[in-house]
C-alpha cells in the first residue's frame, strides 16, 4: 500500500494535476484494456487532462481517460473515452473509499507507463487547491528557476 515509486516508460502525464491539487499518497494499479487500446498506448495516443477515477461497486474505475482509436484498427476499434477498470487489491481499494467518501479527497491519475511490458497507471489521492495556493506553487516554481539561473551565471563566471 502506500507510495508508489514506477520505473519504467512513462507514456502519458498529468501534469496539471501537479498544479490543481495538493498529492498525498501515490499508488500502483493495473487497468484493463482492450487490444487496440494497447497498441494506440503504445503509440503515445493516450490523453489524461481531466481524468478521474471512482469506487464504483466496491471496483475502481477511470473516467475520461482518452485514448485515440488505433490507426490500422478496423471496425472493432474502441471508444477513446470509454470508462476503464482499474485493477487494485481489494483492500486498497476499501481504504481509497474511506478517504473519498470521509475526507473529501479525489483520485486522479498522475502517469500512465510501462513496467515489465505492463501497462499500469499511478493514481493519486489529492486535495483541491485554493487560487492563492496556486499562486503560492507559481510563486514557488518561478523563485526556483531565478535560484538555478543565478547558479548557472555563477558557474560560467568562475
Amino acid at each position: 500500500m502506500g507510495a508508489a515509486k514506477h520505473e519504467g516508460k512513462t507514456i502519458a502525464q498529468n501534469r496539471k494535476a501537479r498544479y490543481l491539487y495538493f498529492i498525498e499518497e501515490t499508488f500502483e494499479a493495473g487497468i484493463a484494456l482492450q487490444g487496440t487500446e494497447v497498441k494506440s498506448i503504445r503509440a503515445g495516443r493516450v490523453n489524461l487532462k481531466d481524468t478521474y477515477a471512482r469506487v464504483d461497486n466496491g471496483e475502481l474505475f477511470i473516467y475520461n481517460m482518452h485514448i485515440s482509436p488505433y490507426e490500422a484498427g478496423n471496425r472493432f476499434n474502441h471508444d477513446p473515452l470509454r470508462v476503464r477498470k482499474a485493477l487494485m487489491h481489494r483492500r486498497e481499494i476499501n481504504r481509497l473509499l474511506g478517504y473519498v467518501k470521509e475526507k473529501g479527497y479525489t483520485l486522479v491519475p498522475l502517469s500512465i507507463y510501462f513496467k515489465n511490458s505492463k501497462i499500469k497507471v499511478e493514481l493519486a489521492l489529492v486535495r483541491g487547491k485554493k487560487d492563492f495556493d496556486k499562486r503560492h506553487t507559481i510563486a514557488e516554481r518561478d523563485a526556483k528557476r531565478d535560484m538555478e539561473r543565478v547558479f548557472k551565471e555563477k558557474s560560467f563566471d568562475s
